[in-house]
């Protein structure tokens, strides 16, 4: 029986456009699933988009458009960036779907049935951005302005169905104290231990100060906060709480969750609050919160004023000027998967680009494909004995790479994993350099020799593409086009394909150009001109 693998991005909120951090985000999941897949297991990958809030009705009232039609438009835009990046998710929820909605209810009424949600009185500081209360101490220790936005907090007083969240504190801590890599990377539990330390406070989960969202059951008035609701979709993606339908049979061997990936700010109520409503509803918690740095561009923050904000156009710029799958090295190589920001800029790029993809990864297939061509009349050549001028153990090589190139990947350790097979094909390059085939094929004495070394060449150049194929499907499959690699990794056979000695003498090899040189780095956007100010009326 495989063993199922289950990978969530956070649900995106309508109320942005689609932008670098969402494709980052998704584009780890992604590389993440593609390699389970083809490593064997049972893997579902869910993505979304979170469409409920005072933010939205707020919006759609400025648009005059109903906040249905709102979320529907900016939804639509998120599904077409999947279908744009190529992205291998298995479902898409909408939190406004009748499957989330009535999920949700069903897991609220189990909440205040226990006693774990219950009617109360709330009195403190409104984030309006967030829509989320503070206390006054934790207000005061913000100086009364949000964390995100910056704006003032305000004043207010409600009414609310709150989540007993102060009772799980002792569960949470020795929850914690048992999984050290509950939440990664490492730098992100001192975080919440720290505000954990602190004492937990009950949590309000509904609101009665807007209306666009799901109903609180039993409750005329209150709507479910936009963060518990959205919360459940990991779960409700999977028909958990109705165990009776067809979609629930088909689907909750996925849970728990192997990794929930999040921008670091959103930390908290994946970390603390989830887990918490989790026990509350005595099912079993993910295994992995893993939450990513932020992007920033030329150092300093993105911000559409100052021109360095990379939003979808810009993105499809890059995919134009160097391909969809070199964005993806990019993103999986140098983005902010550790506990510090990650700077994009257009240089830093171009030179990543050139260094790995053109110099190393393209130019080594290329001239192995060439030689093979040239000598051997396109037509791999068969693998002697001996050791071809080094004491290189190329099926050692070969399997100590994939070893570690699978253990990475498994892990989330995605750039080491990009890295680790990247390393094969660096080898490649030391070995043609060592043995220099070019200077070997002036004398014919020397062709079981050279045919040897090319054999090798092309077999490991194999190799170090199949461990990249999550990372560059596209580019990798070109490339299997051009070797004659037959591969499907929908058979979920990485390891065994990966074994030594599976290219075939005979094969037919044709010359490969996979990543071409771009002349300069992309030029920047222009930063947006400032708003003149209007000029005074003329007197009457």
């Amino acid at each position: 029986m495989q063993q199922s693998a289950y990978i969530t991005t956070p649900i995106y909120y309508v109320n942005d456009k689609p932008h670098i951090g969402h494709a980052y985000t998704t584009t780890l999941c992604d590389v993440w699933a593609r390699a389970m897949r083809f490593c064997g297991r049972d893997t579902f990958f869910l993505t979304g988009t979170d469409e409920h809030g005072s933010k939205v009705e707020k919006s759609a009232q400025a648009k005059g458009i109903s906040p249905q039609q709102l979320a529907d438009e900016n939804s639509a835009e998120f599904r077409r960036v999947l279908a744009l990046f190529g992205l291998s998710n298995d479902d898409f929820i909408r939190t406004t779907e009748p499957r989330h909605e009535r999920q949700v209810q069903v897991l609220l009424r189990q909440l205040v049935a226990t006693g774990d949600v219950y009617l109360g009185e709330f009195e403190g500081w409104y984030d309006e951005g967030q829509e989320e209360y503070h206390t006054e101490t934790k207000a005061k220790e913000l100086e009364y302005k949000s964390p995100i936005s910056g704006r003032p907090l305000v004043r207010a007083r409600e009414h609310n169905y709150y989540f007993r969240l102060s009772a799980f504190q002792k569960r949470l801590e020795d929850f914690f104290a048992t999984n050290p890599e509950f939440v990664r990377p490492n730098a992100r539990v001192n975080e919440v231990l720290s505000r954990l330390r602190d004492g937990l406070q009950d949590v309000p989960i509904t609101r009665t100060n807007f209306t666009w969202g799901i109903p609180m059951p039993d409750a005329p008035g209150h709507v479910v906060y936009v963060w518990i609701d959205a919360l459940f979709n990991y779960v409700t993606a999977l028909d958990l709480a109705e165990p009776m339908s067809a979609a629930h049979s088909a689907r909750s061997q996925y849970w728990p969750a192997r990794y929930h990936v999040i921008g670091k700010e959103i930390l908290w109520f994946h970390a603390v609050i989830w887990p918490a409503l989790l026990m509350a509803l005595k099912l079993p918690l993910p295994q992995c919160i893993y939450a990513h740095s932020f992007w920033i561009a030329d150092g300093q923050k993105m911000s559409k004023s100052l021109g360095n904000f990379i939003d979808l156009p810009t993105i499809e710029r890059y995919h134009a000027a160097y391909s969809l799958d070199a964005w993806r090295w990019y993103m999986v190589t140098q983005g902010p998967l550790e506990a510090t920001d990650a700077d994009f800029s257009a240089k830093h790029f171009h030179e990543m680009y050139t260094a790995e993809l053109v110099n190393t990864f393209a130019n080594c297939a290329s001239r192995t494909s060439a030689m093979i061509g040239k000598y051997f009349d396109g037509k791999l050549p068969a693998e002697a004995t001996g050791d071809a001028l080094t004491n290189r153990v190329w099926s050692a090589i070969a399997a100590d790479v994939t070893s570690r190139t699978i253990t990475h990947y498994e892990r989330f350790e995605l750039r080491q994993a990009a890295q680790t097979a990247l390393s094969l094909i660096r080898e490649v390059d030391g070995f043609i350099n060592e043995t220099q085939p070019f200077k070997l094929a002036k004398d014919p004495a020397n062709t079981a020799q050279l045919a040897t070394i090319l054999y090798r060449c092309a077999e490991a150049i194999r190799i170090a593409s199949v461990l990249l194929w999550p990372v560059m499907p596209s580019k990798v499959e070109e490339l299997w086009r051009c070797f004659g690699v037959v591969c499907d990794p929908r058979e979920g056979k990485l390891s065994a394909v990966c074994a030594w000695g599976q290219s075939r003498a005979g094969t037919p090899i044709e010359k490969c150009a996979l990543y071409m040189r771009v002349d300069a780095p992309l030029a920047p956007l222009a930063p947006l001109a400032p708003v003149a100010p209007a000029a005074p009326a003329a007197p009457a």
